[in-house]
């Protein structure tokens, strides 16, 4: 029932004419984000935004909503094993790996020149600090929503993904279906973990739980 948009974001060299994106710095890709929500909400004539993402994708809107303004425009933010604290070096490597000619090219080149989003994702980054500091202050006005694996092999921890205070919601898949091995990449087709999705965009019933079937792949 809702009116979905989607975008691509962070391209570079690297990016194989946009099959592989969100490379970029992630203030420019939320930059990226900003334009094309004042897009949507042309078109559209709404006031707000709900924002789902995943991985990157469910960490850079934060930027948006503290330092672009984007908070007066959203109404939820859905991250679905999302970066927010970083990733250990194991999981950025994981990460790092996903990117072609990553293994060819080597890590510093990738930082310096090609994939600066990658290091910016590292637990206790320049980037990180930045984004979620002192507290984890978030914006009183949105709705925060974490939906995460604890088989996540990118996030690492996987509790680096879940975010604190009101206004949040985290959702840890396991607590509603034991067997879900689903892994980082399958989260975005794990049954259980989009039904809990479309729970927090439509009804929000705070009882909900997902029927365990339709795991996603474990990696």
């Amino acid at each position: 029932g809702s009116c979905v948009y989607a975008f691509n974001y962070g391209e570079t060299a690297l990016s194989h004419g946009g099959r592989v994106d969100g490379l970029g710095n992630i203030a420019h890709s939320a930059e990226e984000l900003g334009t094309f929500v004042n897009r949507v909400l042309s078109q559209t004539g709404a006031s707000e935004v709900d924002l789902v993402g995943h991985s990157q994708g469910g960490m850079m809107p934060n930027y948006y909503l503290k330092f672009l303004g984007g908070a007066s425009k959203v109404n939820t933010l859905i991250g679905l094993a999302p970066s927010n604290h970083g990733t250990t070096v194991d999981g950025l490597i994981t990460l790092a790996n996903s990117v072609p000619g990553a293994s060819t090219i080597g890590s510093p080149l990738i930082e310096a020149a090609e994939a600066p989003a990658l290091a910016e994702q590292e637990v206790g980054s320049a980037f990180i600090k930045k984004l979620f500091g002192e507290g984890e202050p978030l914006e009183p006005s949105v709705r925060y929503v974490v939906i995460e694996t604890n088989n996540d092999k990118v996030v690492t921890p996987y509790t680096n993904a879940f975010l604190h205070g009101p206004g949040v919601t985290d959702i840890l898949v396991q607590e509603q279906c034991a067997r879900d091995e689903t892994g980082h990449i399958g989260i975005t087709e794990d049954s259980p973990a989009l039904a809990n999705v479309l729970n927090q965009l439509g009804p929000d019933d705070p009882s909900f739980k997902a029927r365990c079937e339709n795991f996603g792949a474990s990696i």
